[in-house]
Protein backbone atom coordinates (compact mmCIF):
# COMPACT_ATOMS: atom_id res chain seq x y z
CA UNK A 1 0.00 0.00 0.00
CA UNK A 2 1.49 3.40 -1.02
CA UNK A 3 1.75 6.08 1.96
CA UNK A 4 -0.01 9.47 0.00
CA UNK A 5 1.04 12.54 1.75
CA UNK A 6 -0.81 15.85 0.71
CA UNK A 7 2.22 17.53 -0.64
CA UNK A 8 2.54 19.57 -3.87
CA UNK A 9 2.36 16.93 -6.96
CA UNK A 10 5.93 16.28 -8.62
CA UNK A 11 4.81 17.45 -11.83
CA UNK A 12 4.09 21.39 -10.76
CA UNK A 13 6.14 23.56 -12.76
CA UNK A 14 7.94 26.08 -11.23
CA UNK A 15 6.74 29.31 -10.25
CA UNK A 16 8.26 32.61 -10.74
CA UNK A 17 8.34 34.52 -7.44
CA UNK A 18 5.75 37.07 -7.08
CA UNK A 19 4.11 35.55 -9.62
CA UNK A 20 0.11 33.54 -8.86
CA UNK A 21 0.44 29.94 -9.21
CA UNK A 22 -1.05 28.26 -12.18
CA UNK A 23 -4.61 27.06 -11.38
CA UNK A 24 -3.79 22.70 -11.70
CA UNK A 25 -1.30 23.87 -8.16
CA UNK A 26 -4.54 23.83 -6.27
CA UNK A 27 -4.59 20.26 -6.11
CA UNK A 28 -2.71 19.11 -2.88
CA UNK A 29 -4.15 15.57 -2.70
CA UNK A 30 -5.80 13.01 -5.19
CA UNK A 31 -5.94 9.23 -4.64
CA UNK A 32 -8.44 6.48 -6.19
CA UNK A 33 -9.70 4.34 -3.29
CA UNK A 34 -10.97 0.67 -4.14
CA UNK A 35 -12.14 -0.96 -1.60
CA UNK A 36 -10.72 1.04 0.93
CA UNK A 37 -7.43 0.71 -0.11
CA UNK A 38 -5.40 3.44 -2.48
CA UNK A 39 -4.32 2.63 -5.76
CA UNK A 40 -3.77 5.51 -7.98
CA UNK A 41 -2.98 8.78 -7.93
CA UNK A 42 -3.19 10.88 -11.36
CA UNK A 43 0.25 11.40 -12.99
CA UNK A 44 -0.69 15.34 -14.26
CA UNK A 45 -4.13 17.46 -13.82
CA UNK A 46 -5.64 16.30 -17.10
CA UNK A 47 -5.71 12.68 -15.56
CA UNK A 48 -8.64 13.53 -13.57
CA UNK A 49 -11.16 12.80 -15.77
CA UNK A 50 -9.85 9.23 -16.59
CA UNK A 51 -9.25 8.61 -13.13
CA UNK A 52 -12.96 9.49 -12.25
CA UNK A 53 -14.09 7.50 -15.00
CA UNK A 54 -12.19 4.50 -13.35
CA UNK A 55 -14.58 5.20 -9.95
CA UNK A 56 -17.43 5.42 -11.93
CA UNK A 57 -16.75 1.42 -13.31
CA UNK A 58 -16.62 -0.47 -9.64
CA UNK A 59 -19.30 0.09 -6.83
CA UNK A 60 -16.77 0.69 -4.33
CA UNK A 61 -14.31 2.92 -5.63
CA UNK A 62 -14.37 7.00 -5.08
CA UNK A 63 -11.87 9.37 -5.53
CA UNK A 64 -10.63 11.77 -2.93
CA UNK A 65 -9.53 15.41 -4.50
CA UNK A 66 -8.20 17.66 -2.11
CA UNK A 67 -8.04 21.35 -3.68
CA UNK A 68 -6.59 24.64 -1.76
CA UNK A 69 -7.78 27.68 -2.34
CA UNK A 70 -8.46 26.88 -6.49
CA UNK A 71 -8.99 29.63 -8.63
CA UNK A 72 -12.18 30.12 -10.63
CA UNK A 73 -10.48 28.44 -13.39
CA UNK A 74 -9.53 25.40 -11.75
CA UNK A 75 -12.58 25.09 -10.08
CA UNK A 76 -14.30 25.22 -13.27
CA UNK A 77 -12.10 22.43 -14.63
CA UNK A 78 -12.76 20.45 -11.59
CA UNK A 79 -16.74 20.74 -12.10
CA UNK A 80 -16.71 19.64 -15.14
CA UNK A 81 -14.77 16.98 -14.68
CA UNK A 82 -17.10 15.91 -11.34
CA UNK A 83 -20.33 17.41 -12.75
CA UNK A 84 -20.43 19.69 -9.61
CA UNK A 85 -23.52 22.60 -10.19
CA UNK A 86 -22.77 25.91 -10.90
CA UNK A 87 -24.46 27.97 -7.79
CA UNK A 88 -21.97 25.43 -5.04
CA UNK A 89 -18.77 27.05 -7.47
CA UNK A 90 -20.39 30.26 -7.55
CA UNK A 91 -20.66 30.02 -3.60
CA UNK A 92 -16.86 28.89 -3.09
CA UNK A 93 -16.09 31.99 -4.92
CA UNK A 94 -17.27 34.07 -2.16
CA UNK A 95 -14.66 33.70 0.84
CA UNK A 96 -17.23 34.15 3.20
CA UNK A 97 -20.05 32.16 3.85
CA UNK A 98 -22.55 30.83 6.26
CA UNK A 99 -21.91 27.18 7.47
CA UNK A 100 -24.58 24.76 5.45
CA UNK A 101 -25.31 21.89 4.03
CA UNK A 102 -27.18 21.47 0.27
CA UNK A 103 -27.95 18.36 -1.83
CA UNK A 104 -27.61 19.12 -5.75
CA UNK A 105 -29.48 15.81 -6.66
CA UNK A 106 -26.83 13.30 -5.57
CA UNK A 107 -24.24 15.63 -5.08
CA UNK A 108 -24.22 17.14 -1.25
CA UNK A 109 -22.20 20.38 -0.66
CA UNK A 110 -21.08 21.08 2.80
CA UNK A 111 -19.64 24.00 4.04
CA UNK A 112 -18.03 24.05 7.50
CA UNK A 113 -15.78 26.50 9.34
CA UNK A 114 -12.62 25.46 10.72
CA UNK A 115 -10.87 26.91 14.13
CA UNK A 116 -7.51 27.43 15.63
CA UNK A 117 -6.50 28.48 18.85
CA UNK A 118 -3.96 31.19 18.65
CA UNK A 119 -1.11 30.87 21.53
CA UNK A 120 -0.58 33.99 23.25
CA UNK A 121 0.78 35.21 26.88
CA UNK A 122 -1.70 37.05 27.80
CA UNK A 123 -5.21 38.53 26.71
CA UNK A 124 -4.73 41.86 25.43
CA UNK A 125 -7.13 44.88 23.85
CA UNK A 126 -5.74 43.30 20.18
CA UNK A 127 -5.32 39.71 21.09
CA UNK A 128 -6.21 37.33 18.22
CA UNK A 129 -6.98 34.05 20.42
CA UNK A 130 -9.08 32.02 17.72
CA UNK A 131 -8.49 32.10 13.93
CA UNK A 132 -10.78 30.66 11.29
CA UNK A 133 -10.82 29.21 7.38
CA UNK A 134 -13.80 27.75 5.68
CA UNK A 135 -13.75 24.16 4.11
CA UNK A 136 -16.24 23.67 1.51
CA UNK A 137 -16.81 19.36 0.42
CA UNK A 138 -18.78 17.87 -2.47
CA UNK A 139 -19.60 14.06 -1.81
CA UNK A 140 -21.16 12.08 -5.01
CA UNK A 141 -21.58 8.59 -5.02
CA UNK A 142 -18.05 7.97 -6.57
CA UNK A 143 -16.02 11.09 -5.17
CA UNK A 144 -15.20 13.75 -2.52
CA UNK A 145 -13.87 17.07 -2.92
CA UNK A 146 -12.06 19.02 -0.23
CA UNK A 147 -11.53 22.61 -1.24
CA UNK A 148 -9.84 24.45 1.97
CA UNK A 149 -9.02 28.23 2.24
CA UNK A 150 -6.56 29.80 4.62
CA UNK A 151 -3.97 28.07 6.77
CA UNK A 152 -6.54 26.31 9.14
CA UNK A 153 -6.76 22.74 9.97
CA UNK A 154 -4.22 20.84 7.17
CA UNK A 155 -5.87 17.86 6.10
CA UNK A 156 -2.45 16.05 5.06
CA UNK A 157 -1.97 13.79 8.24
CA UNK A 158 -5.59 13.11 8.57
CA UNK A 159 -5.43 11.51 4.32
CA UNK A 160 -2.07 9.57 6.08
CA UNK A 161 -4.12 7.91 9.10
CA UNK A 162 -7.37 7.43 6.60
CA UNK A 163 -4.84 5.77 4.22
CA UNK A 164 -3.86 3.41 7.15
CA UNK A 165 -7.24 2.24 7.96
CA UNK A 166 -9.00 0.64 4.81
CA UNK A 167 -11.37 -0.40 6.92
CA UNK A 168 -12.79 2.88 7.53
CA UNK A 169 -12.66 3.90 3.53
CA UNK A 170 -14.76 1.13 2.19
CA UNK A 171 -17.49 2.57 3.47
CA UNK A 172 -17.32 5.42 0.98
CA UNK A 173 -16.68 8.98 0.04
CA UNK A 174 -18.89 9.67 3.47
CA UNK A 175 -16.24 8.52 5.72
CA UNK A 176 -13.86 11.07 4.19
CA UNK A 177 -16.47 13.43 5.54
CA UNK A 178 -17.08 11.76 8.47
CA UNK A 179 -13.22 12.09 9.44
CA UNK A 180 -13.20 15.53 8.61
CA UNK A 181 -15.94 16.77 10.78
CA UNK A 182 -14.67 14.29 13.86
CA UNK A 183 -11.44 16.25 13.61
CA UNK A 184 -13.10 19.63 12.80
CA UNK A 185 -14.96 18.88 16.19
CA UNK A 186 -12.46 17.68 18.54
CA UNK A 187 -10.56 20.86 17.50
CA UNK A 188 -13.94 22.73 18.76
CA UNK A 189 -13.36 21.36 22.05
CA UNK A 190 -9.87 21.93 22.76
CA UNK A 191 -10.07 25.06 21.41
CA UNK A 192 -13.40 25.57 24.15
CA UNK A 193 -11.16 24.26 26.93
CA UNK A 194 -8.20 26.62 25.88
CA UNK A 195 -10.53 29.39 25.94
CA UNK A 196 -12.14 28.44 29.33
CA UNK A 197 -8.99 28.75 30.57
CA UNK A 198 -8.26 32.27 29.12
CA UNK A 199 -11.85 33.26 30.87
CA UNK A 200 -11.24 31.88 34.26
CA UNK A 201 -8.13 33.84 34.61
CA UNK A 202 -9.60 36.87 33.41
CA UNK A 203 -12.42 36.29 36.03
CA UNK A 204 -9.80 35.85 38.46
CA UNK A 205 -8.54 39.13 37.88
CA UNK A 206 -11.42 41.16 37.71
CA UNK A 207 -12.47 40.22 41.04
CA UNK A 208 -8.98 40.69 42.44
CA UNK A 209 -8.37 44.14 44.45
CA UNK A 210 -7.09 46.60 42.49
CA UNK A 211 -7.83 44.81 39.00
CA UNK A 212 -5.70 45.69 35.92
CA UNK A 213 -8.53 44.10 33.51
CA UNK A 214 -9.71 46.61 31.20
CA UNK A 215 -12.99 46.42 29.65
CA UNK A 216 -11.18 46.27 26.65
CA UNK A 217 -9.90 43.51 26.96
CA UNK A 218 -12.66 41.94 28.64
CA UNK A 219 -14.64 43.09 24.81
CA UNK A 220 -11.98 41.48 23.15
CA UNK A 221 -12.02 38.29 24.86
CA UNK A 222 -15.71 38.09 23.80
CA UNK A 223 -15.25 39.29 20.20
CA UNK A 224 -12.86 36.52 19.49
CA UNK A 225 -15.52 33.69 21.42
CA UNK A 226 -18.29 35.38 18.97
CA UNK A 227 -15.84 34.84 16.22
CA UNK A 228 -15.80 30.77 17.26
CA UNK A 229 -19.40 31.13 18.05
CA UNK A 230 -20.26 31.27 14.59
CA UNK A 231 -18.42 28.40 13.51
CA UNK A 232 -19.14 26.00 15.92
CA UNK A 233 -23.39 27.10 16.77
CA UNK A 234 -24.57 26.36 12.83
CA UNK A 235 -22.61 23.17 12.33
CA UNK A 236 -25.47 21.62 14.68
CA UNK A 237 -27.99 22.26 11.68
CA UNK A 238 -25.85 20.43 9.30
CA UNK A 239 -25.65 17.45 11.85
CA UNK A 240 -29.23 17.31 12.63
CA UNK A 241 -29.57 17.13 8.82
CA UNK A 242 -27.29 14.16 8.32
CA UNK A 243 -29.09 12.23 10.38
CA UNK A 244 -32.57 13.19 9.43
CA UNK A 245 -34.61 11.49 6.26
CA UNK A 246 -33.57 12.77 3.59
CA UNK A 247 -30.26 11.28 4.38
CA UNK A 248 -31.25 7.95 4.93
CA UNK A 249 -29.34 6.50 2.01
CA UNK A 250 -26.11 7.07 3.69
CA UNK A 251 -24.59 3.45 4.92
CA UNK A 252 -26.12 2.68 8.29
CA UNK A 253 -22.13 2.64 10.44
CA UNK A 254 -21.82 6.09 9.07
CA UNK A 255 -24.75 7.62 10.32
CA UNK A 256 -23.79 5.92 14.00
CA UNK A 257 -20.34 7.72 13.54
CA UNK A 258 -22.42 10.90 12.41
CA UNK A 259 -24.38 10.29 15.57
CA UNK A 260 -21.11 10.60 18.03
CA UNK A 261 -19.94 13.32 16.28
CA UNK A 262 -22.99 15.03 17.01
CA UNK A 263 -23.37 14.28 20.57
CA UNK A 264 -19.42 15.48 20.65
CA UNK A 265 -20.62 18.85 19.12
CA UNK A 266 -23.63 19.44 21.65
CA UNK A 267 -20.73 19.20 24.29
CA UNK A 268 -18.77 22.01 22.62
CA UNK A 269 -21.76 24.04 21.61
CA UNK A 270 -22.92 24.18 25.42
CA UNK A 271 -19.61 25.02 26.39
CA UNK A 272 -19.20 27.81 24.05
CA UNK A 273 -22.57 29.39 25.29
CA UNK A 274 -21.77 28.89 28.74
CA UNK A 275 -19.14 30.99 28.33
CA UNK A 276 -20.63 33.79 26.65
CA UNK A 277 -22.75 34.14 29.46
CA UNK A 278 -19.89 33.86 31.73
CA UNK A 279 -18.46 36.86 29.67
CA UNK A 280 -21.16 39.01 29.12
CA UNK A 281 -21.19 38.81 33.48
CA UNK A 282 -17.65 39.92 33.30
CA UNK A 283 -18.40 42.75 31.25
CA UNK A 284 -21.04 43.88 33.41
CA UNK A 285 -19.73 43.28 36.59
CA UNK A 286 -16.27 45.29 35.73
CA UNK A 287 -18.60 47.96 34.05
CA UNK A 288 -20.36 47.81 37.34
CA UNK A 289 -17.00 48.13 39.54
CA UNK A 290 -15.97 51.12 37.22
CA UNK A 291 -19.26 52.77 38.03
CA UNK A 292 -18.50 52.39 41.72
CA UNK A 293 -15.05 53.85 41.15
CA UNK A 294 -16.20 56.87 39.73
CA UNK A 295 -19.19 57.47 42.55
CA UNK A 296 -16.41 56.80 45.08
CA UNK A 297 -14.34 59.74 43.07
CA UNK A 298 -17.40 62.12 42.80
CA UNK A 299 -18.01 61.74 46.76
CA UNK A 300 -14.48 62.50 47.12
CA UNK A 301 -13.92 65.70 44.85
CA UNK A 302 -17.30 66.71 46.59
CA UNK A 303 -15.98 66.41 50.25
CA UNK A 304 -12.82 68.29 49.39
CA UNK A 305 -14.88 70.58 47.61
CA UNK A 306 -16.96 70.90 50.68
CA UNK A 307 -14.02 71.28 52.99
CA UNK A 308 -12.91 74.20 50.48
CA UNK A 309 -15.81 75.85 50.53
CA UNK A 310 -16.76 75.77 54.53
CA UNK A 311 -13.04 77.35 54.94
CA UNK A 312 -14.03 80.16 51.94
CA UNK A 313 -17.19 81.08 53.71
CA UNK A 314 -15.48 82.15 56.86
CA UNK A 315 -12.26 84.09 54.65
CA UNK A 316 -14.84 85.44 52.75
CA UNK A 317 -17.21 86.89 55.89
CA UNK A 318 -14.32 88.24 57.26
CA UNK A 319 -13.35 89.97 54.19
CA UNK A 320 -15.98 92.14 53.76
CA UNK A 321 -14.13 95.08 56.08
CA UNK A 322 -17.43 96.09 57.65
CA UNK A 323 -16.32 98.06 61.29
CA UNK A 324 -18.31 96.44 63.67
CA UNK A 325 -17.69 92.25 63.27
CA UNK A 326 -16.98 89.60 66.03
CA UNK A 327 -13.56 90.20 67.34
CA UNK A 328 -12.45 92.65 64.68
CA UNK A 329 -10.61 94.87 67.27
CA UNK A 330 -9.13 91.73 69.13
CA UNK A 331 -4.95 91.34 69.42
CA UNK A 332 -5.35 87.40 68.76
CA UNK A 333 -8.91 88.15 65.95
CA UNK A 334 -6.92 87.28 63.18
CA UNK A 335 -5.12 83.49 64.86
CA UNK A 336 -8.45 83.14 66.20
CA UNK A 337 -10.34 82.84 62.86
CA UNK A 338 -7.59 80.62 61.92
CA UNK A 339 -8.30 78.58 64.18
CA UNK A 340 -11.55 78.70 63.82
CA UNK A 341 -11.29 77.76 60.09
CA UNK A 342 -9.01 74.84 61.22
CA UNK A 343 -11.26 73.59 63.47
CA UNK A 344 -14.20 73.71 61.32
CA UNK A 345 -12.35 72.12 58.46
CA UNK A 346 -11.22 68.83 60.66
CA UNK A 347 -14.28 68.54 62.17
CA UNK A 348 -16.40 68.88 58.51
CA UNK A 349 -13.20 66.08 57.56
CA UNK A 350 -14.04 63.60 60.47
CA UNK A 351 -17.74 63.81 59.52
CA UNK A 352 -17.22 63.13 55.94
CA UNK A 353 -14.66 59.83 56.58
CA UNK A 354 -16.71 58.47 59.49
CA UNK A 355 -19.59 57.92 56.18
CA UNK A 356 -17.34 57.13 54.03
CA UNK A 357 -16.89 59.52 51.35
CA UNK A 358 -13.24 59.71 52.19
Amino acid sequence: MTRIVEVRPTWQPPQPAGRRRADHTAIVGCDLFVDGVAVERPGSAADLAQLYGKAREQDNAFVWLGLHEPTEAALTRVAEVFGLHPLAIEDILHREQRVKIERYDDVVFLVVRAAQYVDHERVTATSEIVSTGFVRLFVGPHFVITVRQGTVMELSSLRTELISDPEMLAEGPWSVVHAILDRLVDAYVDIAGAIQADVDLTESAVFAPGSPVTVEQIYQLKRQLMKFKSAVLPLQRSLAALLSKPFADLPKEIRRYFSDVADHHAAAAEQVLALDDVLNALLQARLTQLNLDQNNDMRKIASWAAIAALVTAIAGVYGMNFVHMPELGWQYGYPGVLLFMLVSATGLYWLLRRVGWL
